[in-house]
């Protein structure tokens, strides 16, 4: 399909929901572990489609990003790697996603990048991290 429209960006969403519970530490002092229900939100974007008129497959996004989170389904975080040695902060949960994401195969194509990662720790809570785009 030839891509009649050479301004346009396509994007697409994909979530994601897992429960983990955390302790960061803040100005030195460690905080009480406690549990959330974490919402991520992945957006791709490129601007051409492939010929079936597709940014990306779906479900090849949703079982990347399960398959980078289930390690964290009802666990600490700070047991986990790479929050084993990292505060386990909305911020660095959600570059973690991408640049776990960025290795999948889901997103194997030059079409499509991430153009964003949103780790919703609480209602209200949401820290994007938007990856630089490598040329």
């Amino acid at each position: 399909m030839a891509n009649i429209y050479t301004d346009s960006m396509y994007e697409v969403t994909v979530q994601h929901t897992f429960s983990a519970a955390h302790a960061i530490t803040l100005g030195g002092q460690a905080e009480p572990i406690h549990g959330h229900d974490w919402r991520v939100h992945v957006t791709l974007a490129g601007q051409s489609l492939d010929d079936d008129g597709l940014l990306c497959d779906f479900h090849a996004v949703e079982e990347a990003l399960g398959a980078i989170c289930q390690p964290f389904h009802n666990r600490s975080l700070n047991e986990i790697t790479p929050f084993d040695r990292l505060n386990p902060t909305a911020e660095l949960v959600a570059r973690h996603i991408a640049d776990r994401l960025a290795l999948s195969k889901a997103l194997s194509s030059d079409r499509l990048h991430i153009a964003s990662v949103s780790v919703e720790e609480a209602p209200g809570c949401t820290a994007t991290y938007r990856p630089e785009r490598r040329p």
